[in-house]
């Protein structure tokens, strides 16, 4: 599923929330049904948890913490530390190269789901999985899958339920800082990881909100929202093609969907660990282009086959 930390702030019209929390509700009960005794979830960061100062490509966390920014959960998460560390083993095995991390800080990209989904970011225990889709240089995309493969082939030796979250916006290209663009302030703080004031992350909070209603108004600068090029991707993904998105380049990615549609990373890796289970087949499906929300938005729930 997609998120946004707009779902938590001021804006978005009522009728574009009831639609896409009409679909969320779907998908919790998809939840609901199958009751998880673990949860995985692959998502980014927007450099609330990991920095240039050492950028990994992906990272599993032996604990995590909700840093709370756009009102999500702050303070630690429930992760099965001995779980997550074979996990790691195990991908390393498959010839991933993964870090760890025993002190992971997660954003609204990992707490969001699991509120929306679950009510709350701690009922489940959960192994959080970095994927780095915003921190240029990105890998290439087979890697990815190759990570989800890896991590599935993991999880189906476990005697457990396991939900499987790929977390992240499809075509959207929001006010994110690079380093070739930011001011001397935001380049210490995506460099050196300086945590931000609670002045900054209010003032973070206002020029999203601003940003959004000049996107929603077409007065813009960012680059529109790719509807066509969204159901590219969900058609690839829902008839279990997953490795032509191997021959995507990540120049392809951004000239389609925009800085921040290589968040399609946690999806191709949440749909490679479900493939590794022998194949699946989406059920729940939705999509939203949601100018509001500065992104195509989209939601699926899959069950192996």
């Amino acid at each position: 599923m997609s998120h946004s930390p707009l779902l938590n702030l001021p804006g978005p019209s009522r009728d574009l929330l009831d639609d896409v929390e009409g679909a969320i509700a779907g998908a919790s009960q998809f939840v609901r049904d199958y009751d998880p005794e673990l949860v995985v979830i692959f998502s980014p960061d927007h450099y609330n948890g990991f920095f240039y100062k050492a950028m990994p490509p992906f990272c599993i966390g032996l604990s995590a913490n909700g840093v709370g920014d756009y009102g999500t959960h702050a303070g630690p998460l429930d992760v099965p530390a001995e779980l997550a560390a074979r996990c790691a083993e195990a991908v390393l095995e498959a010839g991933i190269d993964v870090a760890v991390s025993a002190s992971m800080d997660v954003d609204h990209g990992t707490v969001q789901p699991l509120e929306k989904l679950f009510g709350d970011a701690v009922s489940r225990p959960v192994i959080p999985v970095f994927i780095n889709a915003v921190a240029v240089p990105l890998g290439p995309l087979h890697r990815c899958r190759a990570l989800g493969t890896a991590v599935g082939n993991y999880l189906s030796g476990l005697d457990k339920r396991v939900l499987v979250i790929g977390s992240g916006g499809l075509s959207h290209s929001p006010p994110v800082p690079t380093l070739a663009t930011a001011a001397p302030e935001v380049l210490e703080r995506i460099v050196q990881g300086r945590p931000m004031t609670t002045e900054q992350r209010q003032a973070r909070q206002v020029a999203v909100i601003e940003a959004a209603k000049a996107f929603a108004d077409g007065h813009s600068d960012l680059q529109p929202l790719n509807p066509a090029w969204d159901h590219r991707v969900l058609e690839i993904i829902d008839d279990g093609r997953l490795a032509e998105f191997d021959l995507w380049s990540n120049a392809f990615v951004t000239y389609e969907g925009g800085s921040s549609a290589h968040e399609i990373r946690s999806w191709i890796a949440a749909f490679g660990a479900l493939a590794a289970m022998g194949g699946y087949r989406t059920v729940l499906r939705y999509y939203k282009p949601a100018e509001e929300l500065i992104a195509g938005f989209a939601i699926r729930t899959a069950t192996p086959t």
